[in-house]
């Protein structure tokens, strides 16, 4: 069983929702409408459970198939049997959805026994079918709107069954029968299962923690809509619904095993809406995409672990991705390089990743080792993948590319036995202890022997590893916040990068370690946004997909440790 209050009810491929209104109203549920990003929460109706024609309290009982609201007269059970349907079975109760209404929402009767419930707010429509039972709708219309919108579904007797659906449907709705509720359940969990069983295996004691990330996984997939070209896998049905642009190679790296096709399109969905210029846009959803800002290029360095997968990786695919990832490669060096140093820029927090990072505390744009280090690695990677193609040229410029950046970072950044971050045009050290820092550790062996050692000594010795995983500023520091975004708080896919770089580097103890404490953390605490660094407790959004896939990526590799 999952906690309503924290994972949202869904399912694989649908844009509806069951949950509270996180920060609006946490003592209700609602049905809600994910289809319009961040900008709201995408409530469409309250849900009440009904006895004598009053509002009960009921007890939420969420399992990866079903939802069950209990009370002691009886109980109502929600399932989403198709993406676009939600089916109610109740016993003993009945249920109430109350629309949450804008100034053009109305309810118009169909063939005397359904309601269709145009919500122009949410720019969709609802058709309220009863199945078993009756509906009562209390609709009354004024000018232009529903003054309100009540649908009650009620059990012919007390001691009968109620059962309906509520379709979503956007033009025309076509009549239809329904699957039975009983085989609606089974076939949802026999999906769950099914992804459930290709999930990354761990170890026993990681079991509960599987689970609910592969439930946060499976459950946070849309279908292909609109500017969404592939099945796509938001960061959260909470709030955080859309995918941004470094989140989606993570969840694509926990996928790649099992689910190569999947992976792939979540790897390849922000390169189809790639801007001319080579800008990949900061993130996605089915209506839009934000050019305001974009994010770290990681991909590079993710794609390099793809390819270990050669079933995944064929050489159509080398072909799809090479140029696309060119582009956004050389877009760094043509658009960010103000001050013309061959070293790339960050223009603002929110393009590293790490928003409000104390790197970023004196302003910008800021040159910090973490973006030529990604660059080393994505370049290195072009070299790869050219040399596959059969582009021997191409190959050895971006081997010589990555080299050179490779030698220019070192001398730029390294000054005083650690790297530091700088002001772009006057190179000014920017005074930080920030874990992004450290972020060169994914270099690995290509580092010179000093450099890397004194990474994992500055790792260890300035407390960034505490007994839930690594703070992304040390916790001594003067900006440290206990909820500070990425001044303090445990990532996941800051965790992931560093702990694939002390792999590579030869730290297979220490790498052990970062992956063992996130991973206890997370099972115990959820899959959250982010962690209080110093008592591991779950913090905004409780449920991630990036902190789920890199979950089970970490405990797939402790397997047997």
């Amino acid at each position: 069983m999952f906690d309503i209050k924290k994972v949202p009810f869904s399912r694989n491929g649908s844009y509806m929702v069951i949950s509270p209104l996180h920060g609006k109203d946490e003592q209700h549920l609602y049905l809600r409408n994910i289809r319009n990003g961040d900008n709201d929460l995408g409530e469409v109706f309250r849900i009440e459970v009904l006895a004598d024609g009053q509002a009960v309290q009921y007890a939420p009982v969420l399992r990866p198939n079903f939802l069950r609201l209990e009370t002691d007269r009886g109980f109502a059970d929600f399932v989403i049997s198709e993406a676009k349907v939600l089916q109610i079975r109740s016993v003993g109760v009945g249920v109430r959805l109350t629309g949450i209404t804008g100034s053009y929402d109305y309810a118009v009767p169909v063939n005397n026994d359904r309601f269709e419930v145009n919500h122009s707010k949410q720019e969709i429509r609802y058709m309220l079918t009863p199945i078993k039972g009756q509906l009562l709708m209390d609709a009354p219309f004024q000018e232009q709107r529903c003054l309100k919108i009540v649908a009650d579904f009620l059990p012919e007797t007390q001691s009968s069954e109620m059962e309906c659906a509520i379709e979503e449907f956007f033009t025309v709705w076509k009549e239809r029968k329904y699957l039975d509720f009983s085989n609606g359940l089974e076939l949802v969990r026999n999906e769950f299962q099914t992804w459930l069983d290709h999930s990354l295996e761990c170890d026993a004691q990681f079991t509960n923690g599987r689970e609910l990330a592969a439930y946060i996984t499976w459950s946070c997939l849309v279908h292909p809509e609109g500017k969404l070209t592939r099945p796509a896998m938001y960061m959260s049905k909470n709030w955080m619904t859309n995918i941004w642009s470094w989140d989606h190679c993570f969840n694509a790296l926990a996928l790649a095993k099992n689910q190569p096709e999947l992976a792939w399109d979540q790897f390849m969905i922000f390169f189809e809406h790639q801007d001319e210029s080579g800008m990949l846009p900061d993130f996605l959803n089915n209506r839009f995409a934000l050019w305001n800002f974009t994010k770290p290029p990681i991909h590079g360095w993710a794609l390099k672990q793809l390819m270990e997968n050669r079933d995944l990786v064929t050489k159509e695919k080398l072909q799809e991705v090479y140029e696309p990832l060119c582009k956004w490669t050389e877009w760094w060096f043509k658009y960010r390089d103000d001050d013309h140093d061959g070293i790339p820029q960050y223009n603002h927090g929110n393009d590293s990743g790490w928003d409000n990072s104390t790197i970023f505390h004196q302003g910008t744009p800021i040159e910090s080792p973490d973006l030529s280090s990604f660059l080393i690695l994505q370049m290195e990677t072009l070299s790869e993948i050219a040399e596959k193609l059969g582009k021997k040229e191409e190959a050895r410029e971006w081997a010589k590319k990555s080299n050179d950046l490779l030698d220019r970072m070192v001398r730029h950044f390294w000054i005083n036995e650690r790297f530091t971050a700088v002001k772009s045009g006057d190179h000014s050290i920017i005074e930080s202890e920030s874990l992004v820092l450290y972020i060169p550790i994914i270099l690995g062996n290509r580092l010179p022997d000093s450099i890397r050692k004194k990474l994992v000594e500055g790792i260890i010795s300035n407390d960034f590893l505490t007994p839930f995983g690594l703070a992304t500023e040390k916790p001594t520091s003067a900006y440290f916040r206990e909820d500070g975004y990425w001044r303090g708080p445990i990532w996941a896919p800051t965790t992931l990068l560093i702990y694939k770089g002390l792999a590579d580097s030869g730290e297979t103890e220490l790498a052990q370690v970062v992956a063992h404490r996130f991973c206890n953390m997370a099972n115990q605490s959820g899959m959250a946004e982010n962690f209080h660094a110093l008592t591991g407790e779950s913090l905004r959004d409780p449920a991630f997909t990036w902190t789920s896939s890199v979950f089970l990526i970490l405990a797939n590799t402790l397997k047997g440790f």
